[in-house]
């Protein structure tokens, strides 16, 4: 996954800077149908058919972080489209764009379908 500017910005204010970077509590993970431009915040996410980002939450463990159960979204009660990539918000509506990836193979979600990323298949990396 890649650090969105915003979060880049926020690391680089708090750790050269001095400036105050309270991380969020709960970080919710996003699907996204389109991403023109994550930078500019430019990304179709999913919307409607019971759709709501999912809480997630990280082990880190030398310069990767990994989500540490699995992240399972609501059986879509309406077709999704074709999941294209992911992300991760500091809020469950709204909020910042903190990280953001394209998926290995993009996944069409129909009515009656789960959206499911098991334990350890999110990761992100700094290097």
């Amino acid at each position: 996954m890649s650090f969105s500017n915003y979060l880049e910005t926020e690391i680089l204010d708090h750790v050269f800077a001095g400036a105050a970077y309270t991380a969020p509590t709960t970080k919710y993970l996003a699907l996204f149908t389109a991403l023109a431009d994550g930078e500019a915040g430019s990304v179709t996410e999913v919307s409607g058919g019971g759709y709501v980002r999912q809480s997630v939450a990280f082990t880190t463990s030398g310069n990767t972080t990994s989500n540490n159960a699995a992240v399972e979204f609501p059986t879509a009660t309406a077709n999704y489209g074709t999941v294209t990539h992911v992300g991760v918000y500091d809020a469950s509506s709204s909020g910042n764009l903190m990280a953001y990836a394209a998926l290995s193979s993009n996944k069409t979600i129909e009515t009656g379908d789960v959206f499911r990323v098991p334990s350890g298949d999110l990761d992100i990396t700094l290097n």
